[in-house]
């Protein structure tokens, strides 16, 4: 006798395994859409955390490896005797001197001049400092002179092969050099001309000789140009840069800087924070509204079961089984969407490094999950998905056999608003039914709200980028930087130079512009920056501020950005000390004019005149930027590539088009991913809320079948509260889409980027149409169930 109760305990598992199979079977499009909206939570947590430890694991390596800088010191010309004392500074682990020119490619097919960078090897041996990984050919031989190795990506731009010729301008000296290999650097894994604001491999190139050769086309012979090195552990940087500004002074250095002020990581780190943001903040969004509909699918279908729980608990079966049964249900719907969701943000995460590879030029980038990932999307799963399993499970415990065999009390409408409703005309009668339903289960329509109003938040918050983007190159290229073509000269000379560039072929205006490298101190804090004296008059580049006018200083005055006057403390009144970090290096005091809020890049700007004055020179330019005739610009680019002062062009129409580019490729991946994840949400939400409702009002749209309602107006019936509360949910979603937003915009930003906080009115109407799209379709799939509804079954299941 025992033995057969050990057998019969033994069976009773199974049993419920096999109801819990046919359950799932009878609600599987409901548990799909539920095993979605996981996976989307779990994508995109796979996504942006194995990105992120991806992207962190890679760069740290490849720093590591190539012994990337800690800190550079650039001077104007230094003799290599000064060297010896920068290894004494305490903090110093190595130190690479080297020279560093600017140099014009011109390029074969290319006609206008793509902007370079020559940087020397050392003559035997590999770098102490920066070393650079060989993708192809070989590093120059000592004695070559016209040997150089070619950035991969700017190499592969021009399908230039080793053993190829380039042509290359280095302070006015034409020659051409012989490629002998293509290389990959540390310093250059965001590869971008200065000023520029994404890469373009086409326009910017950087190319390693041996020291010795470099050393005669720069005029440096003995000497070099800048200190790379690296520090020891725990070493201070701000004290090592401050002795190497004093040590190297004497020859013209403008300031040491540490990495957070180098651009090829500045990119690469202010990506890093936008993955962290990204993988902080939307996953639990997505595993939020699962553990809800988990929740209530499983409320609701323990409401229909009461007579099946209590049947289970008068056989035997305790509380725990019962909820132990209810939780299985739960899991396999959460395992199924875990596995879907690893195996699609796998997927995605490899794309997203391949389009990482294109961008940042590592080595390597690999996109591997660590165990912690797979274990932090199966706790968050069984976290979400068990959790509201546990919620729904408990009130199976609460329900005595006798109880949970007794229908439940049929809702109660005669309370309050349902009775007031009942006797108020304005509404037909299908309108009332609809609204005593929503205000007598007010937290469940509360929750369909809301789950709807996310996933219009998502939409909103996600095309919100496209309108920052729109904004900022609206801001950067049509108001602020209007010129067709910038130059900038090996060293500054007078205003004639400025004439000379105004009379070059194609040139219809031309204005000059006078940089400076300078410290502003205030109140103990300083920061670098790149003083620009513009004329008063300045119509091609200017500051705009936040009402997108251009804002020109005062006589005698200073305009900041905010980005530079935050960290200092300044305000528009205060007076800032100025220290040029060239020729005398003359200190002075200015006033600050105004900040102002720019969305590209800093700003730090003067009256040229004035600037020329506190610097002790007469009228002197360090650059030009020129408005030009488009159809005289292949003369211009020729003029240009044989003018022997000129260091760097910039090609505004380019980087605009580039930019452009990246963008729509980018964030319009971006919006197609989060549009289909925002979709997954409302499909969840909707589509779950109409079937259940449906399921239990079977009997009751029965009734009104019979009382002689037809089909359209017992859907509108069904339908018409996910109608109600879809329409209610749309501003709610687009004030929660605005909120996030503005998250967003102050999250994302950073000392290169600041994103704009302004959504353009179709961003909102474009969010609405989905959501609505998505409710429709979800009310169409339950309507045709509707019509295939078998009255005299739905009466008998209600009796």
């Amino acid at each position: 006798m025992s033995g057969g109760r050990r057998d019969m305990a033994a069976a009773l598992p199974a049993r419920l395994d096999r109801k819990m199979v046919r359950d799932l079977w009878a609600i599987r499009l409901q548990a799909l859409a539920i095993a979605l909206v996981v996976a989307a939570g779990v994508a995109v947590h796979v996504v942006a955390a194995g990105m992120l430890d991806s992207l962190q694991e890679t760069r740290d390596a490849y720093y590591d490896r190539y012994r990337f800088a800690d800190v550079w010191a650039p001077v104007v010309r230094a003799p290599d005797s000064a060297a010896e004392a920068l290894r004494d500074i305490p903090g110093i682990a190595s130190v690479q001197t080297r020279v560093r020119e600017a140099a014009l490619f011109d390029m074969p097919g290319l006609s206008a001049p793509a902007t370079g960078v020559m940087l020397s090897l050392p003559e035997t041996g590999l770098a102490a400092v920066n070393r650079i990984h060989m993708t192809a050919g070989r590093r120059p031989r000592t004695g070559e002179r016209d040997a150089i190795v070619l950035l991969d990506g700017f190499a592969r731009a021009h399908n230039l092969a080793v053993g190829e010729t380039v042509m290359a301008t280095i302070r006015g000296g034409r020659e051409q050099f012989r490629v002998v290999g293509t290389a990959l650097s540390p310093e250059y894994v965001y590869a971008i001309a200065p000023g520029q604001l994404v890469p373009d491999p086409r326009l910017f190139g950087v190319a390693w000789m041996g020291r010795e050769a470099l050393e005669q086309a720069a005029d440096a012979t003995g000497a070099f140009t800048e200190v790379a090195l690296t520090l020891q552990p725990g070493a201070s940087e701000p004290a090592v840069i401050d002795a190497l500004d004093r040590q190297l002074s004497p020859w013209g250095a403008p300031g040491a800087y540490g990495r957070e002020d180098h651009f090829s990581d500045a990119f690469v780190s202010s990506e890093i924070n936008q993955l962290d943001t990204m993988a902080s903040l939307l996953p639990p969004v997505f595993l939020l509204v699962a553990a809800f509909l988990v929740n209530v699918v499983l409320t609701r279908l323990i409401a229909m079961e009461r007579a099946q729980i209590g049947l289970l608990k008068a056989f035997g079966y305790s509380s725990s089984a019962v909820i132990t049964h209810y939780a299985k249900f739960a899991l396999v719907i959460g395992f199924a969407g875990l596995a879907l969701g690893l195996g699609g943000g796998v997927w995605l995460g490899r794309l997203m490094a391949a389009m990482y590879i294109e961008y940042y030029h590592f080595p390597f980038l690999l996109f591997e999950l660590p165990a912690s990932i797979y274990a932090s999307s199966l706790i968050v799963t069984l976290v979400a998905v068990g959790g509201g399993a546990v919620l729904a499970g408990l009130r199976t415990a609460r329900l005595s056999p006798a109880e949970a065999m007794r229908p439940s009390p049929p809702p109660d409408y005669s309370r309050a608003l349902g009775a007031t409703l009942a006797r108020w005309r304005r509404f037909d009668q299908q309108s009332r039914m609809i609204l005593r339903h929503v205000l007598r289960w007010p937290a469940r329509a509360a929750f369909t709200l809301a789950g709807i109003a996310v996933s219009g938040a998502l939409l909103v918050s996600s095309m919100y980028f496209l309108d920052a983007m729109d904004a900022m190159i609206d801001a950067h290229f049509n108001l602020a930087n209007r010129q067709d073509v910038s130059v900038t000269l090996v060293e500054p000379r007078s205003r004639a130079a400025l004439h000379e560039i105004a009379r070059l072929p194609g040139v219809l205006a031309a204005e000059p512009v006078r940089h400076a490298p300078a410290r502003l101190r205030f109140a103990g804090h300083e920061e670098r920056v790149a003083l620009t004296g513009a004329p008063q008059d300045a119509s091609l580049s200017r500051l705009i501020g936040a009402d997108n006018l251009p804002v020109t200083p005062p006589p005698g005055g200073l305009i900041l950005s905010r980005d530079i006057a935050t960290p200092l403390g300044l305000r528009a009144g205060d007076w800032v000390e100025v220290e040029i970090t060239e020729g005398h290096r003359p200190v002075f005091f200015l006033p600050v004019s105004n900040v102002v809020t720019t969305l590209i890049g800093s700003g730090a700007l003067i009256n040229i005149s004035d600037l020329n004055a506190l610097m002790g020179e007469s009228d002197m330019i360090t650059g030009a930027v020129l408005r030009i005739d488009p159809d005289r610009a292949d003369a211009l680019y020729t003029a240009l590539k044989d003018a022997p002062g000129v260091a760097e062009v910039g090609l505004q129409n380019e980087a605009r088009r580039r930019f452009q580019a990246i963008m729509d490729e980018v964030i319009g991946a971006s919006i197609f991913i989060y549009t289909v994840f925002a979709g997954l949400i409302a499909v969840g939400v909707v589509y779950n809320s109409v079937r259940i409702a449906f399921s239990e009002r079977e009997h009751e749209l029965a009734v009104l079948r019979v009382l002689g309602f037809s089909r359209g107006e017992v859907a509108y019936v069904l339908l018409g509260e996910i109608a109600l509360l879809t329409l209610l949910a749309l501003p709610l979603g687009a004030a929660l889409g605005a909120g996030l937003s503005w998250y967003f915009s102050r999250a994302m930003s950073s000392d290169l980027f600041r994103l704009p906080f302004i959504i353009d009115p179709s961003t909102f109407g474009y969010s609405a149409l989905v959501v609505v799209v998505v409710a429709l379709s979800s009310g169409l799939m339950v309507r045709a169930r509707l019509n295939r509804l078998d009255m005299v079954t739905a009466l008998k299941t209600g009796d």
